[in-house]
């Protein structure tokens, strides 16, 4: 016998609704992290809900859209697919919430030493801190123009910037970079998007914008209001 779904009056559902106190976005959202963190034993799943109840005012919930999520999903199985797991020290340039750090922290694949948030803008490093606050010492956030960085004193294992849709000359930024750093690159061809001042219209334009001298992986990731470009080699 097929199943008989239960039919609703939405006239009543609505009342019910109307009739209700109002409730915190923030509070409802704090309760389902930490259940899921429960649930997962997730660090960074524990961290969402710390910085969803420390943090209100973050943009949290962009951070964690799925096209963002998917990306940076993306941008870590490639990078262990073309240069395995073991880094001393990556720099993540426009860190801004750390969420990519601590995707790659609570990889079991990886072993890394450190890796360093590093942004422009000074209100993310504390949120940051708060979302890797289980790394430990093996996450750092600090705040810093990408064009200050003393990148041959440091050396780097890996530099990671995923938004060169940002940077006004790419190239310019990577001749900073020591001959042989690796790096991992993103970029798209989301032009109607005010923030991004250069946009690439193809994975072949991105190629030759960044003029890496060797190059691991090269990729398209279609979403469906643009496509991401991901470029991991060598300057």
């Amino acid at each position: 016998m097929p199943f008989d779904m239960p039919t609703y009056n939405m006239d009543m559902m609505d009342a019910t609704r109307t009739d209700r106190q109002p409730t915190d976005w923030h509070e409802h959202a704090y309760d389902l992290a930490r259940g899921i963190a429960a649930y997962t034993a997730s660090p960074l799943i524990e961290g969402l809900a710390r910085v969803i109840a420390r943090h209100p005012e973050a943009e949290i919930a962009n951070a964690f859209n799925h096209k963002q999520v998917a990306c940076k999903r993306w941008a870590r199985e490639k990078l262990f697919e073309s240069c395995g797991g073991r880094f001393g020290r990556i720099w993540v340039l426009g860190g801004w919430y750390g969420v990519l750090p601590a995707m790659l922290l609570e990889d079991h694949r990886f072993e890394i030493g450190i890796i360093e948030s590093i942004d422009i803008d000074p209100h993310v490093a504390e949120i940051a801190e708060t979302l890797n606050r289980a790394a430990g010492e093996r996450f750092q956030a600090r705040t810093s123009d990408m064009y200050a960085l003393d990148y041959a004193a440091a050396r780097p294992d890996l530099v990671i910037n995923s938004s060169c849709e940002h940077i006004a000359d790419v190239r310019g930024w990577l001749d900073k970079l020591p001959g042989g750093t690796l790096v991992l690159l993103q970029s798209n061809d989301y032009f109607s998007e005010p923030t991004h001042i250069n946009c690439v219209a193809s994975l072949e334009a991105f190629e030759e914008m960044a003029g890496l001298r060797e190059v691991r992986f090269s990729g398209a990731l279609p979403t469906k209001n643009y496509t991401r470009f991901m470029l991991i080699g060598t300057v």
